[in-house]
């Protein structure tokens, strides 16, 4: 009971001025007059007199009056405090501080889509104990074949599992919470709340434990055990207030000298636009700040995952450990395949390249070290796992505690620079220019296309045929690189089960049916997909190296269709041309030869060699082709005297050269160039000693001499210096050749 006294002046008046109070005391029997009496009794304000019950109880005390009540206590609360607190507690937890209470139903068994065969084998485990059971029979050695051959596909399947399937055991809906490990490895806890700042950010919980009688610092993030604890605990996925919660508990230790243990069990941190608000990024900022200056241990345990900042908030420790099948990474494989792949199907690729797992993180000296989990993982033996936690918890404080102050913020600051990449006593180079897109690097370049494309033209045209070997060869490679990203491309679009069930429908109905046409149904079902891939590969930035490995290969088919076109026209023609028309082409041909050396030609050979162009022009009417025109190919050689001229050129331009390697003994250097290439050495050295030596040819050599010989030619022959130095003379527009 609580005592309540009110003092008031002045409360009330009779009619003659004289001031009333009520005695609220019975004077004989010394009880107390329970306000609720007070309040039943009625008071009438207009003319200022009390009830007459309380009128004979009226006594003078210097115009004022004192009431004295009971008030009843209410309801009484478990959260937070109780209202019997055992002071002499020795182990255990202040359950009355914590909202993590145990579940009043079992878990639900949750079987992975990889764990469906060790499912099929239980079942027909089961099956034969209740027949066991049922007829009284033994099979007992069936039983046992059958729990060792489960047990070895479980050592199996878990011994090669996949990066994708790593996330999906850490993610399991029954592993062991954060909560679940502090409980099992402390022997006194109590939970620690609030920001002071804002609220009690519930996916971060924080508190004081006790380890082999030692005192330590907990920060972890919180999953829910179901759904109704996700929702409350915001999958784990905390807010500025929470950051600043763990922050405030590292100050605290920190100020204490408690080793500080964090736990990472995270998506990553709330993204909403409330969080961005009250300043989310500077939270993380500010906690990755503090904990490089910490002058306790910090030891990390990544129990499930542990994604991007959100968990790296909580995580720049001395020590990283990891257990099993946990995860780290900087964006989810989900996220990943939908920026890099536009579809969230590719995640199992994407998880391969982001080397999310504990095994990744070890051989890439991120991870300190990997805590073993039973076969299937944690939530198979909560106990034994967070056993194995305060193990390696326990060595690792240890050999943190042999270092002093320095030496332990040393220790945490050079951990994070060598996964930087930074090396002690090596200067890192400033300027130094970093391709910061690394996924560039393998992507075709538009030049590089159009050069194999110009190549590839060049090959077909030179070529007799398409079945020149070199252009057959690279033709078959485009269009295994084009069938490789097509499947890739069909994967990453979430078609790939559509296309095959497709297939499979088409391979019955060629079976089936194999002289009748495509069912109706089938052909729609395969225009669907096609349809579908064309949107997606339609869509702006996407799938570019498949586009233009796809052009290139269109461009190469029409090449080859206009090759075959030509070939099969030459053939025709060649038919259609009678034998003696042939010799009279001889004829023509011997003719344009003479004309073209200048020699003379009579008029009676001009006059038949017009007279074999008409009936030419005859024959290619009769193969149903159009003559458009008739052209003169104007093709002369050049005069001897000419021929002479440039050929003396030529040879005082490479005596000149022969002069300067000698007397700057640069011919040691070409041998030497020259057996590198032959042995092989790498592109770079050769072009490197090609270049230095064209260097020394060119500081040594007269080249203005020689410049004015070419141009006194070019000159003398009105032509340009480039064909005077290149020894050929071009027959454009009846220029000399």
């Amino acid at each position: 009971m609580t005592t309540l006294s009110l003092i008031s002046g002045n409360c009330g008046r009779r009619n003659g001025g004289e001031d009333h109070v009520s005695e609220l005391l019975h004077r004989l029997s010394g009880k107390d007059l329970f306000a609720s009496d007070l309040l039943r009794s009625s008071f009438r304000r207009g003319d200022g007199i009390w009830s007459k019950d309380l009128e004979g109880h009226m006594i003078r005390n210097r115009n004022k009056f004192r009431v004295t009540a009971k008030i009843k206590k209410g309801k009484q609360y478990d959260y937070p405090w109780p209202h019997d607190i055992d002071p002499n507690i020795s182990s255990g937890h202040l359950s009355y501080l914590s909202h993590f209470k145990p579940l009043t139903e079992k878990p639900k068994q949750v079987t992975l889509p990889f764990e469906k065969p060790l499912v099929d084998l239980e079942k027909k485990i089961t099956e034969i104990r209740r027949m066991a059971d049922e007829t009284g029979l033994d099979f007992s050695d069936q039983i046992a074949a059958l729990e060792n051959k489960y047990q070895q596909a479980l050592k199996d399947l878990y011994k090669h599992l996949t990066p994708i399937q790593r996330l999906s055991i850490a993610r399991h809906p029954n592993r062991p919470t954060v909560l679940d490990h502090i409980l099992n490895i402390t022997e006194k806890w109590v939970e620690l709340h609030g920001d002071r700042a804002g609220y009690d950010d519930p996916a971060i919980v924080t508190g004081i434990g006790s380890m082999d009688e030692k005192s330590y610092m907990f920060i972890g993030h919180q999953k829910g055990r179901n759904t109704k604890e996700n929702i409350a605990r915001n999958f784990a996925m905390p807010t500025p207030h929470g950051y600043r919660k763990a922050l405030r508990m590292m100050k605290y230790a920190d100020h204490h000298g408690f080793p500080i243990i964090t736990f990472v069990d995270t998506p990553g941190a709330f993204a909403d636009l409330k969080s961005e608000e009250l300043g989310q990024g500077e939270a993380i900022a500010h906690n990755l700040r503090t904990m490089f200056g910490l002058k306790v241990p910090v030891v990390t345990v990544v129990t499930g995952e542990g994604g991007s900042g959100g968990a790296l908030a909580i995580a720049c420790s001395n020590k990283l450990f990891m257990l099993e099948n946990s995860a780290f990474y900087v964006a989810s494989p989900e996220a990943c395949a939908a920026i890099l792949w536009k579809s969230s199907q590719a995640a199992p690729k994407a998880a391969e390249k982001l080397r999310i797992t504990a095994q990744e993180h070890y051989r890439l000296k991120i991870a300190d070290g990997i805590i073993p989990e039973p076969l299937g993982g944690a939530h198979v033996d909560p106990a034994w796992t967070s056993q194995q936690i305060k193990i390696t918890i326990t060595q690792a404080i240890k050999e943190l505690e042999n270092m002093n102050t320095e030496e332990l913020l040393q220790h945490r600051r050079l951990k994070f620079r060598s996964i930087g990449g930074f090396q002690e006593g090596i200067p890192v180079e400033p300027k130094r220019k970093r391709n910061m897109k690394p996924s560039e690097v393998n992507m075709p370049k538009a030049a590089d296309i159009e050069l194999e494309i110009e190549n590839l033209k060049k090959k077909i045209l030179e070529a007799k045929g398409p079945s020149d070997p070199i252009t057959t060869q690279a033709i078959e490679k485009l269009k295994k690189d084009v069938d490789k990203e097509m499947t890739n491309a069909f994967i990453s679009m979430g078609l790939q089960e559509k296309l095959e069930s497709v297939k499979l429908e088409l391979s019955k109905a060629s079976k089936d049916t194999s002289s009748q046409p495509l069912n109706r149904n089938l052909k729609e079902k395969v225009d669907k997909i096609m349809q579908e891939f064309n949107h997606n590969l339609s869509q702006p930035g996407a799938y570019l190296g498949l586009k233009q490995k796809l052009e290139k290969l269109n461009l190469v088919s029409r090449l080859i269709e206009i090759e075959e076109r030509k070939q099969k026209l030459i053939a025709e023609i060649n038919q259609k041309v009678p034998a003696e028309l042939k010799e009279k082409m001889e004829l023509l041909k011997n003719a344009e030869e003479k004309i073209s050396k200048g020699e003379p030609v009579d008029k009676e050979l001009m006059e038949e060699v017009e007279a074999v162009k008409k009936e030419l022009v005859e024959v290619l009417k009769s193969a149903n082709l159009e003559v458009v025109g008739v052209t003169k190919k104007n093709v002369v050689t050049a005069p001897p005297e000419l021929k002479e001229k440039i050929e003396k050129v030529n040879t005082e331009i490479y005596e000149e050269i022969e002069r300067v390697i000698n007397e700057a003994g640069i011919s040691g250097r070409i041998e030497e160039l020259k057996a590198g290439i032959a042995k092989g050495s790498s592109s770079e050295d050769i072009e490197k000693a090609e270049a230095k030596i064209k260097e020394e040819i060119l500081a040594t050599l007269d080249v203005e001499a020689l410049k004015e010989k070419v141009k006194s030619l070019t000159v003398e022959l009105d032509l340009p210096e480039e064909t005077v130095a290149e020894g050929n003379i071009s027959a454009e527009n009846g220029k000399f050749q």
